[in-house]
């Protein structure tokens, strides 16, 4: 009888596979263990202040000034919109070599709660904006250095922002050491329901957090959002304004708008396409949101389903390229929404699946369900449970860098003892430090007057 063997997946240019990235042992010699504490301001190659305006060229200019107030608002604030500075500072410096698909933007606040196609509750990753290939550690860096500032934003000790840092880093080693002896199809198949969440708390903390949770949920869906963001006007229900944070668009946005939602429905699979065409659009704003996001062009559309009348909203946003790929090879997807949707669908447990892609009048879009039972943690909130949130937050990076790449060479790289953990914990501090400093100098620009600034929220 012949012998049957034969490869079941063709190469395919917009995936890596792990087969070709650098084992964990040869990598120790390229950025040993201790070498990942280290971090010099004077070799970091650019100015901060140059780089966050420098992103500003293909953003609204109207909504820039509250770019820079939400950023000026705290540290905090600024490091979650100061993704492009710390990508500038990892990318001149050395890294490992192993490869996985970054989240790009792994701060401890860009993971959730949300419902999967099967309306259960999963806690993952949330934001892929930034999301390439690229080293395993650069993720991990940006999840320890901002436990750190969130931790001084909220008056947390030093002691225990180390101890959630520390917490967290661990938590990433040991679950992709787990990974390394995990089947490749259980991998994919894991993922941290709100049951597995709750089991890092104590049983009150668990049960409190479980019924905030249970409540939150019910409440952020489409229906939920239009009673709170909707009105009728003229016997039609339309999104109630709140300038200049969510207004309604001039005749040429509606018409960009209502180009981008027809080409992003061909992308979509044919029974996502059926159930899209039981929808008209009735309205449409622009949304002011986040911090990083602040200034591209982002819109709300409102949904009904024909027979009935269901309301739907749809979050249309601007993608850019990613603020790695000048430290990366260039993105082997053309459209940078293409580029958002393959890279979430990468590292998700589980995907919204009405995600999806588009390019109009020379822009990239993604398109996604908006709310879709959402629940985004808060920093006042998991303050004084951050080791555990931390912790939580570890394990999930720790399996979507193993879905993309190889766990067996980032475990063999960090190894088992805490000379890897101890070293990230060393750079976290530092870095926050850094990010201080470098928030200073966009207060002190504003100051000047150099730097156009508005209200945030």
């Amino acid at each position: 009888m012949p012998v049957f063997e034969a490869d079941i997946a063709r190469p395919r240019a917009t995936v890596t596979t792990p087969e070709v990235l650098l084992g964990g042992r040869a990598a120790r010699k390229v950025v040993t263990r201790s070498q990942l504490a280290l971090w010099n301001d004077a070799e970091r190659g650019h100015d901060s202040l140059a780089t966050i305006l420098a992103q500003n060229t293909i953003r609204a200019q109207d909504l820039l000034p509250i770019r820079h107030g939400r950023m000026a608002a705290s540290p905090w604030t600024y490091f979650r919109g100061a993704a492009a500075v710390m990508a500038a500072d990892l990318g001149s410096a050395p890294n490992t070599g192993i490869g996985v698909q970054l989240c790009g933007d792994a701060h401890v606040l860009n993971f959730g709660l949300w419902a999967t196609p099967e309306r259960n509750l999963s806690f993952d990753l949330r934001d892929f904006d930034e999301t390439v290939p690229g080293p395993f550690e650069w993720d991990v860096k940006r999840l320890a250095a901002s436990i750190v500032v969130l931790a001084r934003e909220n008056g947390v000790s030093e002691d225990r922002a180390e101890a959630a840092t520390v917490a967290a880093m661990r938590a990433y080693r040991d679950k992709i050491e787990s990974y390394a002896a995990t089947p490749e199809i259980d991998i994919w198949y894991d993922r941290i329901d709100v049951d597995r969440l709750l089991g890092y708390f104590t049983p009150d903390t668990a049960l409190r957090a479980g019924q905030m949770i249970e409540n939150k949920a019910q409440r952020r869906t489409s229906r939920g959002a239009s009673r709170k963001l909707t009105e009728i006007v003229d016997g039609r229900r339309r999104i109630r304004e709140e300038p200049p944070f969510r207004t309604h668009v001039g005749d040429s946005q509606v018409e960009l708008v209502t180009e981008v939602v027809a080409g992003y429905s061909t992308s979509v699979p044919d029974h996502i396409w059926s159930l899209l065409s039981r929808y008209r659009a009735s309205d449409v704003v622009r949304q002011v949101v986040g911090v990083g996001s602040v200034g591209m062009r982002v819109y709300l559309a409102l949904l009904e389903e024909r027979r009935t009348g269901d309301p739907f909203f749809l979050q249309i946003k601007q993608a850019g390229p990613s603020v790695y790929e000048g430290y990366v090879e260039p993105s082997r997807y053309s459209n940078c929404g293409e580029r958002v949707v393959q890279g979430q669908r990468m590292l998700q447990s589980a995907t919204d699946m009405f995600v999806g892609w588009t390019s109009v009048g020379g822009m990239d879009f993604y398109v996604r369900q908006f709310r879709d039972m959402k629940v985004i943690p808060d920093g006042a909130t998991i303050g004084p449970y951050l080791a555990e949130f931390a912790s939580a937050c570890g394990e999930v990076l720790a399996r979507a860098h193993a879905r993309s790449g190889d766990a067996s060479a980032i475990s063999e790289y960090l190894g088992q003892s805490d000379k890897a953990v101890v070293a990230l914990a060393k750079f976290a501090r530092r870095y926050a430090d850094q990010n201080e400093r470098d928030h200073a100098q966009l207060v002190a620009a504003i100051a000047r007057g150099s730097v156009a600034r508005a209200p945030g929220w």
